[in-house]
């Protein structure tokens, strides 16, 4: 095999980019790659036989210059010969051809003087990675004063309280005449018997009562513009309907001789009348604890673990507490359905049995039976009865909005001050080793202060009386042992638990046993011990306890190594249960500082207890909401279709207007219900 410095034939030289068995080896290496190789060798070695490679030339000497002879002319050049880069070459292709399934395709024909084309894009090293999309956070639209919305809130809260009370005295009447005549037996005057008299009575009764409702016409129409259709629309096309069927019972002969059915429209409008007072009352005092401070101390927001008390702005807050209720969102997706439907069923069971005369008289019935008592109860009371509890304590939460994101994961990160307020962690005593207490002192508050734990204030104090000033900090680290390092003036500092110094290979003196004790040590030798105490607060046990029955799970967002499950289950009552999660999600969380998203509560007071309560509350108002409105869907659907099969078949002796009044009380009773506990916890 030839090299690169010999010749060829005619003395030319291979190029500078030819190649050699042994860079076809090199590449083509392998145990099928090599037989490859042996092919071409057997395959070439007539071919060596036959062009014998010449010899190297003689470089000549220089010879006198002689007289120059005339040009010959150039004869053509003769037929160069099969080379063996050729060979090789067009062997090797055809044997790479021929096992092309077997092996995998190079980008390019080995001796191919085609540029390196790109078959197959691994990475691309100068690609620049696209950066994460950001999460935008949620709109904040023009927002009115606190003070400015708490007036509003309050003058209709006013103006509806002020028109409840005649409303149900008005919407009463009807019915304990009823109840008289039916239960207690007794005959009355221009009452019993009369059903003209009836119908006056029951129309006077809508027109009085819906001149005191008026809030109720004016909020569905609110609604409707809107785009929602919601219970205070159904009650209104009730009454309305009500009072035609009146109107209808006294001039229609085709009419069934039944008493009208207006009872239960007057007594819907007196309870829809009740749940626009108590949403302005809600709202009023919510806005009323909001605006008390411009800056409030804390607010709580909502994150991936759970709700988080922060420190913010108060901007969003009127945003969030204005977003609509799950109530209203179910209401606008469910009562078209029943209003449509109440029509039809209406259609069918008259006309569609021969009784045109009844289609007022059954309309009305099926659509009181659609808009119950309970459904214009089912958010504004539970949200009434939460605002009063948390007005009292300094608190406000921002609408279904901030009460559903605050309870969604049904867990609160708390911190060292929320467990251990200021005042609870004292110091017992302090013993120094081979140290001023000076120099000591300034180690332990200069380590505690770049932690962050609660410890801090404890340090600071002890260094004030001290005299002693706080030194540089370098490399300082957390522990997942419980502990803190770092170096001062070259020194290398430790401050845990004894538990640490044992895992950093301190020596503790035997005699000293204390389970809440912070060791000091400087270059791996124990320099001094603080005991420090821990005092439990009652305001925290009873925001611990608070938390378990309202099934809410506390993580200890803490930096203190003391602070532990078992330290709790010692301190408070042995059933807490919390998370507590590694070092660095402790320190993760601990930092959570700035606000995120919008703000769903406000508390204007510190400890645990204010923040707790809002949590509790949130999840039991959220709770008491869903349940309500299940129960009042429910109940408007059963009594849409009972009512329809009843008025299909003529029952009217069955289905009286008491009987009507009855059913309805009885699915409002479980709602009143949910709505007190909503505030008991």
């Amino acid at each position: 095999m030839t090299s690169r410095d010999e010749t060829t034939k005619y003395g030319a030289a291979l190029p500078e980019d030819d190649f050699l068995l042994e860079e076809i080896l090199a590449e083509y290496g392998g145990g099928r790659e090599q037989k490859l190789m042996r092919d071409v060798e057997h395959e070439l070695d007539p071919l060596k036989k036959m062009h014998p490679q010449p010899p190297a030339p003689v470089p000549e000497t220089p010879k006198a210059p002689k007289e120059k002879k005339p040009e010959k002319p150039v004869l053509p050049e003769p037929p160069k010969p099969l080379t063996l880069k050729d060979v090789v070459g067009d062997t090797v292709d055809a044997v790479m051809e021929e096992n092309r399934e077997n092996i995998l395709p190079p980008k390019r024909s080995l001796f191919s003087r085609r540029k390196l084309e790109e078959t197959e894009q691994l990475y691309d090293t100068e690609a620049v990675p696209e950066p994460e999309p950001e999460i935008m956070p949620e709109p904040i639209g023009p927002e009115k004063d606190l003070y400015e919305a708490a007036a509003e809130n309050r003058l209709q809260m006013q103006s509806a309280r002020s028109t409840l009370l005649p409303a149900f005295l008005t919407a009463l009447v009807p019915v304990v005449l009823m109840l008289a005549e039916q239960v207690g037996g007794l005959v009355i005057p221009y009452w019993t018997g009369d059903i003209g008299v009836q119908s006056i009575v029951l129309l006077t009764c809508l027109l009085i009562t819906s001149l005191l409702c008026r809030q109720v016409f004016g909020y569905a129409v609110r609604q409707v513009r809107t785009r929602r259709c919601t219970c205070e629309l159904a009650v209104c096309v009730s009454a309305l309907v009500a009072a035609a069927d009146c109107v209808a019972c006294m001039v229609s002969e085709t009419r069934t001789a039944t008493p009208p059915y207006g009872s239960a429209a007057v007594l819907a409008l007196a309870f829809a009348q009740a749940g626009v007072f108590r949403r302005y009352r809600g709202m009023y005092d919510t806005y009323r604890a909001a605006a008390i401070d411009d800056a409030p101390p804390y607010l709580v927001t909502d994150t991936a673990r759970g709700a988080c008390k922060q420190r913010g702005a108060i901007a969003g807050f009127y945003t969030a507490a204005e977003k609509p209720d799950t109530s209203t969102l179910w209401q606008a997706a469910l009562m078209p359905v029943v209003l449509v439907g109440s029509m039809v069923f209406a259609v069918l069971s008259s006309f569609g049995q021969g009784r045109g005369g009844d289609f007022l008289l059954n309309w009305s019935v099926i659509l009181a039976a659609g808009a119950t008592f309970s459904m214009p109860l089912s958010w504004p009371l539970p949200w009434s009865k939460l605002t009063a509890h948390l007005q009292k304590t300094g608190c406000a939460v921002a609408g279904w909005s901030g009460a559903e994101a605050i309870s969604r994961r049904k867990s609160m990160i708390v911190t060292d001050a929320d467990l251990f307020p200021p005042g609870t962690i004292q110091l017992n005593g302090v013993k120094v080793y081979s140290e001023e207490m000076r120099v000591a002192v300034s180690h332990a508050a200069t380590v505690a202060r770049a932690a962050g734990s609660g410890l801090e204030r404890l340090f600071d104090g002890l260094l004030r009386s001290e005299l002693g000033h706080y030194e540089t900090l370098e490399d300082f680290s957390f522990y997942a042992e419980g502990g803190w390092s770092g170096t001062i003036r070259g020194e290398s500092i430790l401050l845990g638990t004894a538990s640490f110094m044992k895992k950093m290979d301190v020596r503790i003196p035997t005699d000293i046993n204390l389970k809440t004790g912070i060791f000091l040590a400087v270059d791996r030798q124990l320099t001094a011990v603080f005991a420090v105490k821990y005092q439990p607060s009652e305001h925290v046990d009873f925001a611990l306890r608070m938390t378990q029955r309202s099934h809410i799970t506390p993580i200890l967002a803490v930096r203190d190594p003391n602070i532990t499950p078992q330290l709790l289950q010692r301190k408070f009552h042995k059933g807490v249960r919390v998370q507590y999660p590694d070092i660095t999600t402790r320190v993760a969380l601990s930092e959570a500082e700035n606000d995120r998203d919008l703000p769903r509560a406000l508390l204007q007071r510190e400890g645990m207890l204010p923040f707790a309560e809002v949590v509790a509350g949130s999840r039991r108002l959220c709770q008491a909401v869903r349940r309500s409105v299940t129960l009042s869907l429910l109940g408007s659907i059963v009594g849409t279709l009972l009512a329809f099969y009843l008025m299909f078949l003529g029952s009217y002796a069955l289905l009286t207007p008491m009987a009507l009044v009855a059913f309805l009380l009885l699915w409002t009773l479980p709602v009143l219900l949910m709505a007190d506990w909503t505030g008991r916890y």
